[in-house]
């Protein structure tokens, strides 16, 4: 069924940034840390870099390089940021002289108490149901809910970009102060639930664009003002309402200047100065560089250019700036905290957060436990739990008639793997292409949902031509698809070259579909390999990224598909951990007020 299917988005459009180029990886990475870090000094200090970085090696697989971004453009002395958006944006008013760059310093750990509830700052490029284009939508529309049922307050800044849904509220006009200047904004408040508020920062020349970071053509090339903006814009919202923070939690390179602001410009203000911040990294690969010329547009002195703040690779990096300045550097799970200080992994971050190790902290995702859920899925023809996993054949019957298979009793009694992904190196992709012949020869049969590469696309397509009777692939995006795969599989496969934490693997051990993963990232998390583990065990794992040990993972876990009660057991032990969002609030509890 290799056919098209468009994507059903919410709010924005989903427009991805550029994959990274991927890293060398050890045959068997490290699973455990490489010790603490040194103490924080008060001024942070960072390995100095060589000159010239190391290329990683190209993947085995052919694609098209990646798209080179523009260059941000350089700003002349005196003309106000340029932008790329086709609107020319209101000139800067004049504001006071900038005074001289203070020098970073430590913020004080925030005062709180165990039973007191936390007002948090919380900054991001996006969540859910506002824009989204991954992951960090998701985690950024679940967590502050997560974190209000707990009885903390969270106020959500992030754009407003095209298509952002709103009440129709025309917001409130406010300049933001860069230095010498001021660029304009209006702050639109929208209430998310109890307990949370989002602020919208609308500025259509930077925001009402086709994509959050850029188009067909690349990233755009001012970036590193319109993020400026947002980091910038959420300190002066939250100094604009009087409201001292308890805490600043921010999300990815988009969002990392806010903890430099307030360190530096904003180190003496009543409302910010002091304040405890965290930096969530969601994915290393993306560093937020832009050329340092820009700085003095977004208000921040030359002085911060240096190998222990900003400069990396002759560039400047926003993400590392907010590595530098935050008080504690959180990642979305433990192995990854674990895996990016390492070189193999640390895409030229490794030494940077080496020296930030004491300061490290990973803490799992949760997921949509609502949204997905065997018991009460929408999408599902019937449902089912640990009780009545017998009803689970219903499901993959009605997923193999949607998918286009035969549904007979040779097709129910074969396993079906399930796949949901982007069609991308990291993802894996090369390496389903140099195990395909073996995989496809197994007897099991497959449906794969997704999109990316297009000679990964192709791949699919070619296999499908190949084996219409056990293999359909839709390119694309299926909602209803992506819950009958989850629900409807027997396996499902996650061959992850790195993979910061994951979803469909929780996804699919909540639905008793055992998962089939490299071990990496948050796949080595949330995965017990039932071979190793017999009596816990929840999945199947490898750890060399080559073909012989994925095939071998799919092997053994269609031998154990053989054992009816065996496979009971382990479908039983899949559905058994708790990936909710409250498991998860409660551990960024303990770092917002640094236990």
């Amino acid at each position: 069924m290799a056919k098209k299917s468009g994507k059903d988005t919410k709010g924005t459009k989903d427009t991805k940034e550029p994959e990274p180029a991927k890293p060398r990886l050890v045959k068997k990475p490290e699973q455990r840390a490489t010790g603490a870090g040194p103490t924080k000094p008060a001024e942070p200090a960072t390995r100095a870099q060589p000159k010239t970085p190391v290329e990683p090696p190209k993947p085995a697989a052919k694609t098209a390089p990646a798209k080179k971004p523009v260059a941000p453009p350089v700003p002349a002395p005196a003309a106000p940021p340029k932008v790329a958006a086709p609107k020319k944006p209101a000139a800067p008013k004049p504001a006071a002289p900038k005074p001289a760059a203070p020098k970073p310093a430590k913020a004080p750990a925030a005062r709180s108490s165990a039973r007191k509830g936390l007002d948090i700052l919380m900054v991001t490029p996006e969540a859910r149901p506002f824009a989204k284009t991954g992951g960090l939508a998701d985690v950024c529309g679940a967590l502050p809910r997560a974190l209000a049922r707990l009885g903390h307050r969270v106020t959500l800044v992030l754009p407003k970009y095209r298509n952002t849904p709103t009440d129709g509220s025309p917001g409130t006009p406010a300049d933001i102060p860069f230095g010498v200047h001021r660029y304009p904004v209006r702050f639109i408040e929208q209430t998310v639930s109890d307990g949370v508020t989002a602020v919208l920062i609308d500025a259509p020349a930077l925001y009402d664009r086709d994509g959050l970071y850029g188009d067909a053509t690349g990233e755009y090339g001012d970036n590193a003002f319109r993020f400026a903006v947002l980091c910038r814009g959420a300190l002066e919202y939250q100094r604009l309402s009087g409201v001292r923070p308890s805490v600043i939690h921010v999300h990815d390179w988009q969002a990392a200047l806010t903890p430099v602001y307030a360190r530096t410009v904003l180190r003496d203000d009543p409302v910010i100065g002091g304040v405890r911040t965290v930096l969530t990294i969601h994915n290393l690969a993306f560093q937020g560089q832009f050329d340092p010329a820009e700085l003095a547009w977004i208000g921040l002195g030359a002085d911060l250019y240096t190998p222990q703040i900003l400069e990396f690779w002759g560039r400047a990096s926003s993400l590392k700036g907010g590595v530098v300045f935050s008080d504690t550097i959180t990642t979305v799970s433990p192995t990854y905290a674990r895996e990016i200080v390492l070189p193999e992994f640390g895409f030229g971050f490794n030494g940077i957060l080496s020296n930030r190790a004491a300061d490290l902290v990973g803490i799992l995702n949760g997921i949509d436990t609502e949204t997905w859920n065997p018991r009460t899925d929408r999408h599902l023809p019937v449902h089912f739990d640990g009780e009545s996993l017998e009803r689970k054949a219903d499901v993959k019957r009605a997923l193999l008639e949607y998918a286009g298979l035969p549904r007979d009793a040779e097709a129910m009694a074969r396993p079906l793997i399930g796949i949901v992904t982007r069609l991308t190196h990291q993802k894996g992709c090369d390496l389903v292409a140099a195990a395909a012949e073996r995989l496809m020869a197994l007897d099991a049969s497959w449906v794969m949902l997704g999109s990316g590469d297009r000679w990964c696309e192709d791949m699919w397509r070619h296999w499908t031509a190949r084996l219409p009777q056990r293999a359909a692939a839709r390119i694309g995006f299926d909602e209803r698809l992506a819950h009958l795969i989850e629900g409807g599989s027997d396996m499902f496969l996650m061959p992850s070259w790195y993979e910061p934490c994951g979803l469909n693997q929780m996804y699919s051990l909540r639905y008793a579909t055992i998962p089939i993963v490299r071990a990496t990232g948050g796949l080595e998390d949330t995965v017990v390999d039932a071979d190793e583990f017999p009596d816990r065990g929840t999945g199947f794992k490898f750890r060399e990224y080559q073909a012989e040990p994925l095939v071998d993972a799919v092997e053994r876990a269609i031998a154990a598909f053989g054992n009816p009660s065996r496979w009971k057991h382990i479908q039983r032990n899949a559905m058994v951990p708790d990936f909710s969002w409250d498991v998860s609030a409660r551990e960024y509890v303990k770092v917002y007020r640094g236990d």
